[in-house]
């Protein structure tokens, strides 16, 4: 371990990068799991059926190849990104897709009644969604979202790949200066894990500020989020 003492400000460097990569990932994909998985439940098919079409593919493809593709196929296209570019719209497309169907799971899971009686109230499709369905659905969608999140961060490891220079690009570099490999991996292991842990707090701490089940809690929630004409509580 002393070996790789005088790296660590590198491997802090590289941490800084891989959060960094995770937190503009999972702000992209929580925009691209919205869009998609309410245009999946679209009526008209000009918006379905490019949203699954979109969900399908990138589920169904490898993210590493996803990444190389954005980074070394586009330019024959004309497209050149850069390294950073390339790794933020990998991960935010890719895990976005998987929060796509968590979206479209919490929403549809919700009681037909809801939509009925907002209906009922001659809410347009767009309060119905932003009033009655969203506020009781995101609840719902916190804690997988986080398994999200967590998921993402683990496959920043791949971006090094194309040369981003984040925990892993620099934790080979320290290997291949000094050779202690079980040190160096061993090091960022423990790295990934307290930042993925806490993640996962911060996820149940956000769960439990917008648990519905809490009656203080969730009503000074919904007060912030809803007009005081549909706050019942």
């Amino acid at each position: 371990m002393s070996e790789i003492l005088p790296y660590f400000p590198l491997l802090g460097e590289g941490l800084l990068i891989t959060i960094a990569l995770t937190l503009a990932g999972t702000l992209l994909a929580v925009v691209v799991a919205f869009v998609a998985g309410i245009a999946r439940m679209s009526r008209r098919r000009w918006v379905r059926w490019p949203a699954s079409v979109f969900i399908e593919v990138f589920r169904g493809t490898s993210m590493l190849v996803q990444l190389f593709w954005l980074f070394f196929a586009l330019p024959f296209f004309g497209v050149q990104l850069v390294p950073y570019a390339a790794a933020i719209l990998a991960l935010g497309l890719n895990e976005g897709a998987y929060g796509a169907e968590i979206v479209r799971g919490a929403i549809t899971a919700l009681p037909r009644g809801q939509r009925e009686g907002a209906i009922a109230l001659s809410l347009s499709p767009y309060q119905r969604m932003r009033f009655v369905i969203l506020p009781q659905a995101v609840p719902a969608m916190i804690p997988p979202f986080g398994n999200v999140m967590v998921d993402l961060l683990k496959n920043t490891s791949l971006v090094s790949l194309v040369t981003v220079a984040d925990l892993t690009f620099t934790a080979q570099m320290v290997r291949n200066t000094t050779g202690a490999t079980a040190a160096v991996f061993g090091t960022i292991l423990v790295l990934y894990f307290v930042v993925a842990y806490v993640l996962s707090l911060g996820s149940s701490w956000v769960e439990r500020k917008v648990d519905p089940t809490r009656p203080a809690q969730a009503r000074s929630f919904w007060q912030r989020v809803l007009p005081d004409r549909w706050v019942t509580s």
